[in-house]
């Protein structure tokens, strides 16, 4: 399927190129019109930033809140640099309360002010409480556009309510049922509402079972119940159980989504929300602060080398074979590091567990130590008829490969602890552990057995 969506997504790429380099800009509107809002994104993002000013002139006014809202963070901040906040205000109104307080936090203050002023007053008060909330917590992302029921009406009551609303929000499955001062009691599924004769009481349908998430909670955690118990929406409530909105599942998608895409983004050093057709000057500044880590990382190995200048005067064949070490080192640590950040992600690796994980990485890494010790030195040993040179690298290994094991567990625990991203900073500093130490260990035993 992801090879099908990309290959529709080029071809109409393409299309849109073709008309555009025509001038058949008649074409083009007609082309975005036919498309749903995640394609027109996806047609904005893969253009280039002069191309995309062009395209979003193109795209039907009604449909600018939709296709905002799927966008990422880089490119909607530079559609919205040029949109007066007359008219952000006019394609908020049709946009979803946790969409709208996303776009809004982009923006400076004095914008999206003026864009809260220019609305009424309902939907001021319910932004103003998504904005409250940060972003990465489940009232961040919370929606408030919810329906509420009483405990003491009968379904009569509410189905009459319903037909005079004609609608429902979207991707309701249930209602929730609040006291008078708000306080979130239970919830009543769709289906038992419709299902229900029209006599009977919500107080006998409500289902008390339904866990509320506190606003406070964290995104990642919000994604982590909803995979857990299969929810498809869920209440959202303050410290005094007062219900505030409810998260439904495409939220959760969202939240997926962005979490994969940053924890892949940032073992490269890079913004998960990075452009792919930012201007030039951006893209280097960005990435030039974390290849200067690096290459101040890279310079300590350097030095550690530099140590043993005189050893590789008198034998050569260890600098052909000084990068093995630590090569083998950094992908038996990454491997090691790669499963912790996705255990600590998916909350099952925190520090009541964690000396046990540290034991069994240990005990692999000292394992795959011995097997390719072993292997590499008979090699060696063969190659160059030197049992002790086959020994040294057979001990530099095992010592580097059982560091790497143990680094690769303590590096993002201890990250974590200092809250610093462990996907952002654990791929440097892992390198850099297994860079040093296999290095001197290897030309260090050298040293010691050969010379």
């Amino acid at each position: 399927m992801p090879e099908i969506s990309e290959e529709i997504n080029q071809q109409r790429l393409q299309e849109v190129n073709k008309a555009l380099g025509s001038g058949m800009f008649v074409a083009v509107r007609k082309l975005l019109q036919n498309m749903p809002s995640y394609d027109i994104s996806l047609i904005l993002e893969s253009s280039p930033i002069k191309t995309r000013s062009v395209l979003w002139q193109l795209i039907d006014p009604d449909n600018h809140g939709e296709v905002l809202e799927e966008l990422n963070e880089s490119v909607r901040k530079g559609i919205l640099k040029s949109m007066r906040p007359e008219k952000l205000a006019a394609v908020a109104e049709g946009m979803d309360v946790d969409d709208l307080a996303e776009v809004l936090r982009t923006l400076p203050d004095s914008v999206y002010r003026e864009v809260l002023n220019s609305m009424d007053s309902q939907d001021r008060a319910r932004v103003e409480t998504a904005l409250s909330f940060d972003e990465d917590t489940a009232g961040g992302i919370m929606n408030t556009d919810t329906i509420t029921l009483r405990p003491d009406v009968s379904v009569d009551v509410v189905l009459r309510y319903l037909r005079l609303k004609g609608e429902l929000p979207d991707a309701t499955d249930s209602f929730y049922v609040v006291n008078r001062h708000d306080i979130f009691i239970g919830a009543v599924s769709l289906s038992s509402l419709v299902t229900a004769k029209t006599e009977t009481s919500i107080s006998s349908l409500i289902n008390n079972d339904i866990e509320a998430i506190n606003a406070d909670i964290e995104d990642t955690a919000v994604a982590q119940l909803f995979e857990r118990y299969d929810w498809l929406s869920a209440p959202v409530i303050d410290d005094t159980g007062r219900l505030l909105g409810r998260i439904t599942i495409d939220d959760v998608i969202d939240i997926i989504r962005e979490d994969a895409e940053h924890t892949m983004m940032s073992m490269a050093g890079l913004d998960d929300e990075a452009d792919t057709f930012a201007p030039v000057f951006k893209s280097t500044q960005q990435r030039s602060v974390w290849l200067g880590v690096n290459l101040i990382t890279a310079l300590l190995a350097v030095a550690v080398t530099s140590l043993f200048e005189g050893i590789f005067e008198q034998l050569a064949i260890l600098a052909v074979l000084n990068s093995l070490v630590p090569s083998m080192g950094g992908v038996a640590g990454n491997q090691t590091l790669t499963l912790v950040i996705r255990g600590m992600a998916l909350g099952q690796v925190g520090e009541s567990n964690s000396r046990a994980l540290l034991t069994k990485e240990l005990a692999v890494g000292f394992l795959n130590g011995l097997i390719w010790a072993f292997l590499i030195a008979t090699v060696v040993a063969i190659w160059k008829q030197d049992l002790m040179l086959g020994g040294v690298i057979a001990f530099a290994m095992l010592m580097n490969m059982t560091a790497a094991g143990i680094a690769g567990v303590l590096i993002p625990l201890g990250l974590k602890r200092m809250n610093i991203d462990p996907a952002l900073a654990g791929t440097v500093l892992l390198t850099t552990i297994t860079d040093v130490v296999g290095i001197f260990a290897f030309l260090g035993t050298a040293t010691l057995l050969l010379t």
